[in-house]
């Protein structure tokens, strides 16, 4: 039920929403920054695996222009189309899913590290900080592969839009041929960013693990 009413509050309205007062009024239902940073995590990790079968079908439905032989190439763009539409706004999704992460690590850590001086036993500050520090090193990690998806998708939604663009404006069998030979290039690069999102998964995965330890 906790986790509900903190989808409710978070993803209405603009992400600025999710400011210093948000969290505070999530606390007072007893939901912290902790529980907030994991929900987004998972979002994140979901975000991916939507992305990884998107952008699978997409690279099928470009592959799939080595098998035209004649018919209507009004489809064939408007399918190719629609895959680059998907694609765009799964990325978008992705994106966003990331930067809700870093807004709620950002306020955790600065909190964490503002009340280890608010202990009054050495043993325990010591203790908490170096939770802090495993913490990070892990979240450095799992940020540092939620980019790597990022930078990714970018190159691989530029060839789809390329390709697009130009069937748009040449629909014709030339335009095909073309295409065709732009298909190892788009099957390279969607290799690589789904290796991304498998690495960004297996990081979220061990991060929610770290953090209900």
């Amino acid at each position: 039920m906790k986790n509900k009413t903190l989808q409710a509050f978070c993803f209405v309205g603009a992400l600025s929403a999710c400011s210093s007062a948000y969290y505070g009024t999530m606390e007072k239902f007893g939901v912290y920054k902790r529980d907030i940073m994991v929900d987004r995590v998972q979002d994140a990790r979901r975000a991916q695996d939507d992305g990884e079968e998107q952008f699978t079908s997409a690279l099928e439905a470009f592959k799939s222009v080595h098998e035209f032989d004649g018919g209507k190439l009004e489809k064939v763009y408007n399918t190719l189309n629609d895959e680059y539409e998907d694609s765009r706004e799964a990325a978008e999704d992705i994106s966003e899913r990331i930067d809700a992460i870093e807004s709620v690590a950002n306020a955790m850590f600065r909190e964490w590290r503002k009340e280890l001086g608010e202990y009054s036993s050495d043993s325990l500050r010591k203790k908490s900080e170096l939770r802090l520090k495993q913490t990070q090193v892990r979240y450095e990690e799992l940020i540092a592969a939620m980019h790597q998806t990022e930078s990714r998708m970018e190159p691989v939604l530029a060839l789809m839009l390329d390709q697009v663009l130009f069937l748009k404006h040449n629909l014709n069998a030339q335009a095909i041929q073309s295409l065709k030979t732009e298909v190892p290039k788009i099957d390279a690069d969607v290799d690589r960013l789904l290796n991304a999102m498998q690495e960004a998964i297996a990081q979220a995965d061990a991060f929610v693990a770290e953090m209900k330890r």
